[in-house]
């Protein structure tokens, strides 16, 4: 995994629980099979178009609701690059980069559209639109959890630093 995330945006609002996410009537099956109805009750196009390295912006509260990690796990799935949002629910914030999702804060989402392409630096927690040309700051993760998203999550992270293989 790069430092760099560079993808098109999916553009969502406030509130998007994670049974929006995830919806909860396909948590008993196979996450390919649940990543078929990702985001479903907003977007009905979502898993469809949905590609790999794309970038989810979104407002407040981006996964609120319960603490299991299918919504995690369909997005990871879906091969989305990173979440961009105002604010995160906090174990949505926490599960992400347990699984390897890269997420980052930024003040004001509402000046990305949907369907721009922008660059996200994990370093710099710096946030470049290249449709629009503009530059935004976003938040930085610590080394040690660009370190865990970077080799896939809390598991291979403790792996790794405990050498087990």
């Amino acid at each position: 995994m790069s430092f760099v995330i560079r993808g098109r945006v999916w553009k969502y609002g406030d509130n998007i629980n994670t049974d929006i996410i995830s919806p909860g009537q396909y948590m008993s099956y196979p996450v390919e099979k649940q990543a078929e109805h990702a985001m479903e009750a907003i977007d009905a196009e979502f898993a469809k178009k949905v590609q790999p390295g794309d970038v989810i912006v979104a407002g407040n509260n981006f996964g609120s609701g319960s603490s299991r990690e299918t919504a995690q796990m369909v997005l990871k799935y879906h091969k989305i690059g990173a979440i961009v949002a105002n604010s995160f629910a906090r174990i949505f914030y926490r599960n992400s980069i347990n699984v390897g999702l890269p997420v980052v804060e930024m003040i004001d989402t509402s000046v990305i559209e949907e369907g721009d392409e922008i660059e996200i630096n994990l370093l710099e927690g710096k946030i470049i639109n290249h449709t629009k040309g503009e530059e935004y700051e976003g938040t930085k993760l610590p080394e040690h959890l660009i370190e865990m998203v970077k080799v896939g999550g809390l598991e291979p992270y403790l792996a790794k630093k405990l050498g087990i293989s």
